[in-house]
């Protein structure tokens, strides 16, 4: 992720967590959205996709990583 592009993505994640009272620490939505990055073959200009995707993830899954029902 470029600087810019990672800058942008931390911002609107961190209106869209207030807006939503998100728990997910940064750092894990940052790891996982690095992952998506790895398993979509590194495309470049995804990098929005690519936090808000893990961000979703991240909070569906329960307090040790479970899916919500």
């Amino acid at each position: 992720m470029s600087a810019k592009a990672t800058r942008k993505a931390s911002i609107e994640a961190e209106v869209t967590s207030a807006e939503i009272g998100n728990s997910v620490p940064e750092e894990e939505i940052r790891l996982r959205a690095y992952e998506i990055y790895l398993e979509r073959g590194e495309q470049p200009d995804c990098d929005l996709d690519n936090w808000l995707q893990a961000e979703r993830e991240l909070q569906r899954a329960g307090p040790r990583g479970e899916q919500a029902i």
